[in-house]
């Protein structure tokens, strides 16, 4: 799966063709969950490493989505579209959500934009220190992804 911006600016996804129906669902979930905001992409990676290492995980839940993530995967589906579930392993959910990481931190800034936190530091840098500084835990990724 590979990411990108629409013309309009929201985030989409690509599959290969012949695994568009098995990862669908997982690319709106985390498109549409995520969408742009670097600190959800990290509390995601977060507890993908705590459900890896037998910690647990609240429940997600948001305006469209209810979902699990546990030591068996993610699990979630959609309030408003009922076709619109998936169950996918950890390492599928982490390949995933590792990409697109990769794909926030590589969007510009817009242009113009102040930001309070460590504005000095590149974009991700920053936002995962604001994560760490926010949970009062290093990153379970750090070293690993950045």
């Amino acid at each position: 799966m590979t990411f990108h911006l629409s013309d309009t600016g929201s985030p989409r996804f690509t599959i290969d063709p012949q695994r568009y129906e098995q990862y669908r669902a997982l690319g709106s979930f985390v498109t549409g969950e995520v969408g742009k905001l670097p600190g959800v992409a990290l509390d995601a990676l977060a507890s993908i490493d705590d459900a890896r290492e037998g910690r647990e995980v609240e429940p997600w839940s948001s305006e469209s989505y209810s979902a699990v993530i546990d030591k068996d995967g993610l699990w979630f589906e959609n309030e408003f579209a009922p076709d619109e579930k998936g169950r996918y392993t950890l390492d599928e959910f982490a390949d995933v959500m590792e990409a697109y990481w990769r794909f926030l931190a590589s969007l510009p800034e817009p242009a113009g934009a102040v930001r309070q936190y460590w504005p000095d530091l590149p974009r991700a840098e920053a936002e995962v220190k604001l994560w760490e500084q926010v949970w009062k835990r290093g990153h379970p990724y750090r070293g690993r992804l950045f």
